[in-house]
C-alpha cells in the first residue's frame, strides 16, 4: 500500500472526500447526502463518442433546457428518431428541460450529462395516462415505456418530478384501515410495463409527485448505481415491483417516504444488494402472488419506522427467500411476516423456505418523525414496541424458516400489561394489525411465532435498553424447532424468559441468559420439549408449568 504523504499540500475537500466514499457507507455514517450532491459519490462518466453508437442530443430537435420552455415534444421528437434508428443515445445536455408525458422506445438509451435535469411541469394539464399502462393505483406519469425492449436510462444527471406542485396533504388510501377516495390524479414519475432488458444506471430521480419507480410485468431487469431521494409527497415510494422476473438491484441508495422497495405480485428470480435505504414505512414488502427464489444481501437499513423486512400474504405461493449481511439502525419491527392463507379451499397456498443471517439491528419502540419530511405521518396503534412476528393465522403454517448469527437490541420499555396480554387476534394483514389492540403491541419483546412448522435457530441474542416487563420469545402452536446458542435477557418482572404455548418437539441446545429472571421456561399445553446445556443458573427456577403440561413433558439435562 502507498503511505500517505503527510507533507502534500492537497486539501481535502468535502466533494472530494465525498467522491472517495460509497453511498451506503456515507449513509451508515451520518453524512446528509441530499439533492445534487449525492453525485460528489458517482463515478466519472465514460464518454458518449467512445460508445460508437449515434447521439441525438434534444436541442438539436428544439428544446431549450432553460428551466421556463416546456420541451416535451423537443424529447419525444429525439426519442422517436433514434427508435427508428434502431440504436442510438437521445443526449440531455447540461440544462433544465421541463416536460410532461415522454413515451421511451425500443432500443433507445437516455443519456442525461452530469448538468442535466429533466423536470417534470407544475401543470397536470402536461401529463396524460401512459399508453397501454393499467389503470391500478394510477397510470399518470411523466416517463414510462409499454411492451418496449432495450431500454436504457444512464448518466449522473437528474429526473426531478417537481412534486410539490402536486402535494395536496392527501395519499391514495390504499393502505391498512383506509376508506377508499385516494389522490390518483397525478404523474408517477417512471412506469415500465412489459419491458424487456431494462438497464437503470446511475441517475438521481428525485421528487415525484406519487411513487417513483413502477416497473410491472418486466423481465431482465438491470438496476446499478441509481440514487432516489423522494420525501415531497404522500405515497412517495422507491422502487415498486409487481411480477418481474430476472431483476438485479446493486449499488443503490433510496430515501423515500413510502415503501423503499414493494415487491409485489409473482416476482421470481430477483436480486438485491450492496444498497442503502430509509423511508417511514417498509423497506422490503411483499404481497400476494407468487414471489419466489429472492435475495436480498449486504444492505444497510436505517432510520425505517414501518418494519424493515415486511411479509402481508394470504393467497401466496411463496418459497426461497434469504436475507443475509444485513445492518438495521432506528429500526420498529424488524422482521414481521404474516401468513393469512386463502378463504378459498381450493387454493393451494404456502409459504415456506425462507433464511435470515448475518443480521443486526437496532429497533426503537415507536416510528419517528424525518426531519426532511414536512407533512405529518400517522401513527397507527400496533406500531408501538415492535418485535420479530411470524405470524399464520389458524389452519395455517409458515414452513422452513431459519435465523442464524442475529443480534437484536431492543429499545424496550414494555409493560406488566402488555406482557399479559392473551387470545392474539387472528390478523395478518400488516405487521402491526395484529398488535393494533389494547394494550398496543406484542407480549414479546424480541421475537413472537404463531403456527410455524420446522423453526430453526442459531446464534441469536435478543436483548433490550430500557427495563421490559416482558418475555423475549413467545412460541404458539410451533412444531418442530431447533434452537441453539440463544442468548436472551431476561427481567424479574416477566413470568418467564421463554413462554411455549401448544408447541411440540422443541429442543434448546446450549441456551444463555444474560440476566436474572423468574423462569427460564414457562410450558403451556406443550410436550416433548428438550433443553440441553447451556447457563440458565440466572433463572430462579428453570421451568414452570401452565395449562395441562407438567414435568413429564420436558427432558431438562443443565
Amino acid at each position: 500500500m502507498k503511505p500517505v504523504n503527510q507533507n502534500q499540500n492537497e486539501t481535502l475537500t468535502r466533494r472530494k472526500w465525498l467522491g472517495k466514499l460509497s453511498v451506503p457507507a456515507a449513509a451508515v455514517l451520518g453524512v446528509p447526502l441530499l439533492g445534487n450532491e449525492v453525485f460528489a459519490a458517482r463515478k466519472e462518466e465514460q464518454p458518449l463518442s467512445s460508445l460508437g453508437q449515434k447521439i441525438f442530443n434534444v436541442k438539436d430537435f428544439g428544446a431549450k433546457g432553460d428551466s421556463t420552455t416546456l420541451d416535451t415534444v423537443a424529447v419525444q421528437t429525439a426519442i422517436d428518431k433514434c427508435a427508428e434508428a434502431k440504436e442510438g443515445i437521445v443526449l440531455i445536455p447540461e440544462g433544465t428541460f421541463i416536460i410532461g408525458t415522454i413515451r421511451l422506445k425500443d432500443y433507445v438509451t437516455l443519456h442525461l450529462s452530469a448538468g442535466g435535469v429533466l423536470k417534470g411541469s407544475p401543470k397536470r394539464e402536461d401529463y396524460t395516462a401512459g399508453e397501454g399502462i393499467p389503470t391500478g393505483n394510477g397510470n399518470i406519469v411523466m416517463l414510462y415505456a409499454s411492451n418496449a425492449r432495450n431500454v436504457s436510462i444512464t448518466g449522473t444527471g437528474t429526473i426531478d418530478g417537481n412534486g410539490e406542485a402536486f402535494f395536496t396533504g392527501k395519499g391514495d388510501n390504499t393502505g391498512p384501515n383506509s376508506t377508499g377516495g385516494g389522490y390518483f390524479d397525478r404523474p408517477h414519475l417512471l412506469i415500465f410495463y412489459k419491458c424487456n432488458q431494462l438497464r437503470l444506471e446511475d441517475t438521481f430521480y428525485t421528487k415525484s409527485a406519487y411513487h417513483c419507480f413502477r416497473i410491472l410485468q418486466c423481465e431482465q431487469v438491470d438496476i446499478n448505481g441509481v440514487v432516489i431521494y423522494n420525501r415531497v409527497n404522500r405515497n412517495n415510494d422507491g422502487f415498486h415491483f409487481n411480477s418481474c422476473k430476472y431483476v438485479h438491484v446493486t449499488n443503490c441508495d433510496v430515501r423515500c417516504q413510502d415503501d423503499a422497495c414493494a415487491l409485489f405480485g409473482s416476482n421470481q428470480f430477483v436480486t438485491i444488494s450492496n444498497s442503502s435505504f430509509s423511508t417511514r414505512w417498509s423497506i422490503f414488502r411483499f404481497g400476494s402472488g407468487d414471489p419466489q427464489n429472492i435475495t436480498i444481501s449486504n444492505c444497510i437499513i436505517y432510520d425505517t419506522y414501518g418494519c424493515a423486512i415486511k411479509i402481508s400474504s394470504g393467497n401466496v405461493r411463496l418459497e426461497n427467500f434469504i436475507f443475509s449481511n444485513i445492518v438495521m439502525r432506528n429500526v420498529t419491527g424488524p422482521i414481521g411476516i404474516g401468513f393469512g392463507g386463502s378463504t378459498n379451499a381450493q387454493d393451494k397456498v404456502y409459504m415456506k423456505n425462507l433464511i435470515f443471517s448475518s443480521i443486526t439491528a437496532q429497533v426503537v419502540n415507536k416510528p419517528q418523525e424525518h426531519p426532511d419530511i414536512k407533512f405529518s405521518l400517522n401513527i397507527f396503534p400496533g406500531e408501538h414496541y415492535s418485535c420479530i412476528t411470524l405470524n399464520a393465522l389458524k389452519g395455517h403454517y409458515i414452513e422452513n424458516v431459519t435465523f442464524s448469527d442475529i443480534h437484536v437490541q431492543y429499545q424496550g420499555g414494555g409493560s406488566k400489561e402488555l406482557a399479559q396480554k392473551q387470545n392474539i387476534p387472528q390478523k395478518s394483514r400488516e405487521y402491526f394489525t395484529v398488535w393494533e389492540e389494547e394494550p398496543f403491541g406484542p407480549p414479546a419483546y424480541g421475537f413472537y411465532a404463531r403456527n410455524v412448522k420446522n423453526l430453526r435457530l442459531n446464534n441469536i441474542r435478543l436483548e433490550y435498553d430500557e427495563p421490559d416487563a416482558r418475555s423475549a420469545m413467545i412460541l404458539e402452536n410451533v412444531q418442530e424447532a431447533q434452537m441453539g446458542n440463544i442468548a436472551l435477557k431476561g427481567g424479574m418482572e416477566a413470568e418467564a424468559t421463554i413462554q411455549l404455548k401448544g408447541c411440540s418437539d422443541i429442543i434448546f441446545t446450549s441456551p444463555m441468559l444474560l440476566s436474572s429472571s423468574q423462569a427460564f421456561l414457562k410450558l403451556e399445553e406443550s410436550k416433548n420439549i428438550v433443553v440441553d446445556g447451556g447457563l440458565i443458573q440466572k433463572a430462579k427456577k428453570k421451568v414452570v408449568f401452565g395449562k395441562n403440561s407438567s414435568i413429564k413433558d420436558i427432558l431438562l439435562r443443565v
